[in-house]
């Protein structure tokens, strides 16, 4: 399918539940109906709130598709029926959503891919927390490891996000009346991601992130501008981020690190392993570590390598410098111990060769305690 007839996607964007994602996103869909617009719900999550459940009332909603699942019933959304139906404008919450084992897809964002695949718009609902690369900050002030996640790259290929803002203490006060969810829940919500400071802090995250969405959109504009003959900027200048994979646990924190920088500075990341003549470094454990960073990496839209050498340092400086990498991304295992037995410390030898590359060190943070 050609590009012109890709369907457009809309993200609205909040930083917690009850900001009133799910709200606005029927809402327009509501004003889409009135104007003669095709449009279903695909799927939406009401949880209880009166205010989202009569905002539904008068659309199209496409019945959910029931998987059964060690010997329970869970309901997903029916990609092939919304296809089979094919409306203009298809209206999808929870966009991180994991689906049950059985469905087609593994996640919802994927579901929603294929909409537009098919040339359907679609309207969706987020939140900041559940961005890949703000993972491990998000466990840095929050100390909750956020489990559902989107790549980036799928993120930024949204036509439009809109962040949904509501001041925290307001937000909080819906908690308090019932609003949001009902008083079980609310309380452990307050033990969660409800505290103050974590929702001021999410929603100061969610705040950048929007306008980081609307400098990356203005900034592929000027490319397609230089491209057709524009005037040339600063945005000619590629730098180049190579992150070194090794089987350190740490090893994912920094691709996600080297995937937020290079989209904020416009870098392009290259994640890098390295393995000795032969294959004859390291255990099975090793190996199958450092594929799974890999192909965390390659999730993530980042080009992947393996490259051979006795030295570790030594083979990442000289790759490094004939691909014109202008960072060198490492990771300091927190137990100060390299687990690649071709040489003591490539972390220090590293940054003695590649003196004229800029080199960042990246240690992992506990995160940060309850207050």
């Amino acid at each position: 399918m050609s590009a012109e007839a890709r369907g457009k996607l809309k993200i609205y964007m909040g930083y917690a539940a009850g900001v009133g994602k799910t709200y606005s996103m029927l809402e327009e869909a509501q004003e889409l109906r009135e104007r003669g617009v095709d449009v279903v719900v695909g799927y939406f999550e009401a949880h209880g709130r009166k205010d989202t459940i009569a905002k539904a009332e008068g659309l199209e909603i496409i019945p959910r598709k029931k998987i059964e699942y060690r010997g329970s019933t869970f309901e997903e959304m029916d990609t092939d029926v919304i296809l089979a139906r094919s409306p203009q404008v298809c209206a999808v919450d929870e966009f991180p959503h994991t689906n049950v084992p059985g469905s087609e897809r593994g996640k919802r964002w994927e579901d929603v891919l294929v909409l537009l695949d098919a040339g359907i718009d679609a309207l969706t609902t987020m939140n900041i927390q559940h961005l890949e690369s703000l993972n491990d900050q998000v466990f840095e002030f929050t100390g909750i490891r956020v489990r559902e996640t989107i790549p980036d790259w799928v993120v930024e290929q949204a036509d439009e996000v809109v962040m949904v803002d509501l001041p925290p203490r307001a937000l909080l006060n819906r908690l308090d009346r019932g609003v949001v969810y009902g008083r079980e829940k609310a309380q452990r919500a307050l033990q969660n991601f409800f505290r103050e400071s974590t929702l001021v802090a999410l929603r100061e995250l969610a705040l950048r992130q929007t306008a980081h969405e609307v400098e990356h959109r203005a900034g592929n504009e000027d490319a397609v501008a230089r491209k057709d003959g524009g005037p040339p900027g600063q945005a000619n200048a590629r730098e180049r981020i190579l992150v070194l994979i090794t089987p350190d646990p740490e090893t994912a924190m920094l691709i996600r690190r080297a995937r937020r920088v290079g989209d904020f500075v416009g870098a392009e990341p290259l994640a890098v392993a390295v393995r000795a003549p032969g294959g004859r470094n390291g255990s099975p454990e090793d190996h199958e570590a450092i594929e799974r960073h890999l192909n965390f990496a390659r999730n993530l839209r980042i080009e992947t390598r393996i490259i051979e050498g006795d030295s570790v340092a030594e083979t990442v400086v000289d790759f490094a410098r004939s691909n014109k990498v202008t960072q060198i991304f490492l990771a300091r295992p927190a137990e100060r111990r390299w687990r690649i037995p071709l040489t003591r410390d490539p972390v220090q030898s590293i940054v003695a060769l590649a003196r004229d590359i800029q080199i960042v060190i990246v240690s992992p943070r506990a995160p940060a305690p309850a207050r």
